[in-house]
């Protein structure tokens, strides 16, 4: 059963008096109310009646029944809400008392969740596109969790085919003295894993481990392509195939995909899809009642194909998710930079967390939706002012922070009775603190974890806003003040929690 927070109960309400779901948001001048709603808008046409008519109605009934302090119609027939002082501090007093758990819990029907992220070749280094899907899918599954969902995450190590042979043909032609071939690989850390004797895929991988160990992305399993294939005969036979051209088709045109895939080649050797078949079926026999993959830009065409396959071997084909994220470009010195893993001058993560750190790195990954191009402007996330945006989130907690410790060394309580009418910039910093909830939800929900840091700056924003126009020590609502800081601090520590990000003390 979902969790409710103090605006969905009262949207509820309203729910409950309009007889139609009711939506609310804050309208943008403050002096409109507190909160706002569209439902008399939506009503009008099947009640034939004005929808002023109807706002009037149930601004009546809110106020009778104890829900708003005040409530009017407004404009062609919005309904404007006004909450009490009473009411904010009581909301207050429930974030504070849920703690790290406010806002979770939301989701409906919890599931068990795999998301699979990463499971890049060990032909390299973790390179800055690798980077984008860790932080992203890692911040997806983080989002999950927080919402009520039984997540596992998994690490696909494809240790066999064409790439990999290319792999062990770069290092082979460099003990050799010779050139690697010409679609192979190229870079100081080819020569450098040639230089050592034995396998150079042990050490590649320790290295990716290690890498992604660094950028706080942990998984729970790892599966190697080399045990998935020898499942590949038994996955093919719960399929629906058929043979032409000498070869083993699945028929996937009749499940959604745009045309059929090849499982067993001409020549006899399994295709690559008959180890997606494989591989699928290995996951859903782990009991997950959802898969999700985190694929780059150049894996649109997989979509259809494995929800065909998630359908083909007995499950719904939306409870396999395929999600596409787009190229991250570093810019320098107001210059993109060009890269080429085959060329040995790609940007690799570990480079990256070197220059901006794992903080900047994590939160500029997951600033955009995923679906967008992402340029990563190096000189800005290195700077340590207001205008770099983490920067200024995990400042407002280090500030806060420091407030507390004062406090606790002055041995000054929290308390939620203000001294006097809450001021405008409280008021909204508490409004601010109530949208957590639905916005974690529907980042979740959406698998868009970049609502996150956009909120957290909101955050930042109002509690600057406060700061600046009120004191907290040494005030005559100093103990109320102290309460609301802390409720902030907590909600820009769970946003940058939530993306893999440090809250800091002090800085």
């Amino acid at each position: 059963m979902a969790v409710t927070d103090p605006v969905s109960r009262l949207a509820d309400g309203l729910t409950e008096i309009a007889g139609a779901p009711v939506a609310l948001e804050r309208p943008g001048d403050a002096d409109h109310g507190d909160y706002a709603t569209n439902v008399a808008l939506r009503l009008a046409p099947t009640q034939g009646r004005p929808p002023r008519d109807i706002a009037a109605e149930l601004a009546a009934e809110a106020v009778r029944r104890d829900l708003v302090a005040s409530a009017e119609p407004a404009g062609p027939g919005f309904l404007n809400l006004r909450m009490s002082d009473a009411w904010l501090v009581a909301a207050l007093g429930e974030i504070l008392g849920a703690g790290e758990s406010f806002g979770a819990g939301t989701a409906a029907d919890p599931e068990r969740i795999q998301v699979e992220m990463v499971s890049a070749n060990p032909t390299g280094p973790l390179t800055v596109a690798h980077a984008r899907n860790a932080a992203y899918g890692d911040s997806v599954a983080r989002l999950l969790e927080f919402a009520g969902h039984d997540v596992e995450r998994e690490y696909y190590y494809n240790d066999a085919g064409t790439q990999m042979e290319l792999f062990y043909a770069s290092i082979e032609a460099i003990r050799r003295g010779e050139e690697p071939p010409e679609n192979g690989y190229r870079g100081e850390y080819i020569a450098k894993l040639a230089s050592q004797e034995g396998d150079p895929v042990p050490p590649m991988l320790n290295r990716i481990e290690a890498t992604l160990d660094r950028f706080r992305v942990h998984f729970d399993t790892w599966e190697l392509q080399s045990d998935v294939e020898a499942e590949i005969s038994e996955a093919i036979a719960l399929l629906d195939t058929y043979e032409a051209d000498h070869a083993v088709w699945a028929r996937t045109s009749a499940h959604g995909d745009h045309k059929d895939r090849v499982l067993i080649r001409s020549d006899g050797t399994p295709g690559y899809f008959a180890a997606d078949a494989a591989y699928i079926r290995r996951k859903y026999a782990k009991g997950f009642d959802r898969l999700v993959y985190v694929l780059g830009a150049d894996h649109h065409g997989y979509v259809g194909r494995l929800q065909a396959l998630a359908e083909m071997l007995g499950h719904p084909r939306d409870s396999l998710e395929v999600l596409i994220y787009q190229l991250v470009h570093l810019v320098e010195a107001g210059e993109a930079r060009k890269m080429s893993k085959r060329r040995g001058d790609v940007a690799f993560l570990d480079d990256l967390l070197d220059t901006i750190g794992v903080d900047a790195a994590r939160w500029y990954l997951v600033s955009r939706g995923h679906d967008q191009t992402i340029e990563l402007d190096i000189d800005l996330a290195k700077q340590r002012t207001a205008k770099n945006p983490v920067y200024y989130v995990q400042y407002a907690h280090a500030r806060i922070a420091g407030i507390l410790r004062k406090a606790a060394e002055e041995g000054v309580a929290v308390d939620l009775a203000p001294a006097s009418a809450l001021a405008r910039e409280e008021r909204d910093l508490v409004k601010r603190l109530l949208e957590f909830p639905a916005v974690a939800a529907e980042a979740a929900e959406r698998r868009a974890p970049h609502a996150i840091p956009t909120y957290a700056i909101r955050v930042a924003d109002d509690f600057h806003r406060f700061y600046h126009h009120h004191r907290v020590l040494d005030s005559d609502s100093e103990a109320f003040r102290l309460a609301l800081v802390s409720a902030t601090q907590q909600a820009v520590a769970r946003c940058l929690d939530l993306i893999g990000v440090e809250a800091p003390e002090q800085m």
